[in-house]
């Protein structure tokens, strides 16, 4: 007993959590290889690559797992996450790899088991064959009993936290981490400064729809070019009605808000709808009533 405890302690056993996650990179980097070299042929005849795509994909497979399970014993996805394969079945406290065999019947039950699956069903789907029909029956019935067997141990590893495949607790080989994990630390600091950041922009986001910026643009606006005196003769209104007190262009249906100023009927009317405390951004008169411009004035006078 004391001997097996040891044992628990010197193979740093991985978290579920861990194993689960290198399990989805693994997934992840098949999936971005297919995809990289199915895309070399997005050029050549569509279907081109469908007579041959359980071939090509575990030649493709058989590449990955000559880099990283014969050579590394491990798997992309443990080796970012710091964790190894170790032959389970030997008897010594100190991390043993995998052997010859465990790796080649690894390569049989992942790669060799996915080709027959993918193969054996293009087969039984392209020809309808009586004689096949038994074969077809007892290969389903394996699938079936495989995949259940797959989900029984899923559940025992999520109690145990040992073999997260069927693969790896049929071959003995258990994933521990390369190296003791240390414990992390954690800067309080940074964590405070994301903390207020994320509450200051929290409360802008609810702040900014109560913010008249429109208002805010015209009293600045009327700061900046202040009206020493209001025109009182006709002239000095008809100079001032060649161009809107908002856009600056020459008003298209001129109106005015009871001032001497006149604005585009859309300009005025958009802002007040806006804002119904809208000022004159020339003079601060409040919208007393919208009136059309009374004044006469030709297009000629703009060039005057």
């Amino acid at each position: 007993m004391a001997s097996s405890t040891g044992k628990e302690k010197s193979v740093n056993p991985v978290l579920r959590i861990s194993q689960l996650d290198a399990l989805e990179l693994n997934k992840a980097l098949e999936q971005l290889v297919w995809t990289q070299f199915s895309s070399c042929f997005s050029g050549f005849k569509p279907g081109v690559l469908a007579h041959l795509e359980p071939e090509i994909k575990a030649f493709l497979w058989l590449i990955l797992w000559r880099f990283t399970v014969y050579s590394k014993n491990a798997t992309v996805g443990q080796a970012i996450l710091n964790i190894q394969y170790k032959n389970n079945f030997s008897q010594t406290e100190k991390y043993q790899p995998l052997s010859k065999q465990q790796k080649l019947w690894y390569l049989i039950f992942t790669v060799g088991g996915r080709w027959l699956e993918e193969r054996c069903y293009d087969l039984f789907s392209n020809r309808q064959l009586r004689s096949l029909c038994r074969v077809k029956s007892v290969l389903g019935f394996g699938t079936g009993l495989v995949k259940l067997c797959g989900l029984l141990n899923f559940l025992v590893f999520l109690q145990q936290g040992r073999f997260a495949t069927l693969t790896e607790r049929v071959l003995g080989i258990r994933a521990v981490f390369c190296r003791p994990q240390g414990v992390r630390q954690v800067g309080f600091d940074y964590m405070n400064r994301e903390l207020l950041w994320h509450g200051f922009a929290e409360f802008l986001i609810y702040l900014l729809p109560f913010i008249n910026l429109q208002r805010i643009r015209l009293k600045v606006s009327s700061w900046c070019s202040p009206v020493a005196g209001l025109p009182s003769s006709e002239q000095a209104a008809a100079a001032q009605c060649k161009e809107c007190s908002l856009c600056g262009e020459w008003p298209s249906l001129p109106h005015t808000i009871g001032c001497s100023h006149v604005f585009c009927y859309y300009c005025i009317k958009s802002n007040y709808l806006h804002d119904l405390d809208f000022t004159c951004p020339k003079c601060g008169s409040e919208v007393h009533s919208l009136q059309p411009l009374k004044y006469k004035i030709e297009m000629t006078e703009l060039h005057a």
